[in-house]
């Protein structure tokens, strides 16, 4: 199987990629990609992983993740990091003071280039908002969204679940892009595996 580069300096998605992905040959380029104004993840990440496949000129990936909130027509979709580095998610629980409608959700796309073909592969993860910041610390958050999103079926955030509890937890109304990536290559590996057979 050939060797995929996962460039990303987030630590949480290297994280979530060493689980979601094992079995597939890869490892990780730690770089900071330029990221487009937009707010459509499918152009993002299309995007990044053009621009991670002129970095190391190798099959690449790269994840990108909008978080959308009913109640405020979508907000933050795509602009996540720059919410977060402007009002923060004390400010995303200000606006939602008073709020009923607390559904929420991740959309994520992971695009898959090998310098010839794009794939993309999309994910969401149903939830809700706390009205409060709740959790601990860790390196595997992907985000501060983490202190306030609670995955539906669920009481808690994922920064109050444990590592085994996350690890361990059923997804319910929730689809991971980088699953359904593994899933694929997989299946792509075999078929050129059988393919290779057949010509000897």
């Amino acid at each position: 199987m050939n060797e995929i580069v996962f460039v990303t300096h987030n630590k949480g998605k290297i994280a979530s990629a060493s689980k979601a992905l094992e079995g597939v040959n890869f490892k990780v380029f730690e770089y900071e990609l330029e990221e487009p104004r937009s707010d459509d993840i499918k152009y993002i990440s299309k995007y990044k992983v053009m621009q991670a496949y002129r970095l190391v000129n190798r099959p690449c990936i790269s994840l990108d993740c909008g978080f959308w909130i009913d109640e405020l027509d979508g907000f933050p979709k795509a602009f996540v990091n720059f919410t977060l580095d402007t009002i923060g998610i004390e400010g995303i629980l200000k606006l939602m003071e008073g709020k009923e409608n607390r559904n929420c959700r991740f959309t994520e796309c992971l695009s898959y280039y090998d310098g010839k073909e794009l794939h993309q592969f999309m994910g969401k993860h149903e939830g809700t908002l706390s009205k409060e910041i709740l959790g601990n610390d860790t390196d595997k958050k992907w985000s501060d969204l983490w202190y306030i999103y609670i995955p539906y079926g669920y009481e808690k955030t994922l920064a109050q679940m444990t590592e085994d509890e996350r690890k361990n937890r059923k997804k319910y109304k929730s689809i991971d892009a980088m699953r359904e990536f593994s899933k694929w290559y997989k299946k792509q590996d075999k078929i050129k595996s059988i393919a290779f057979m057949g010509d000897i």
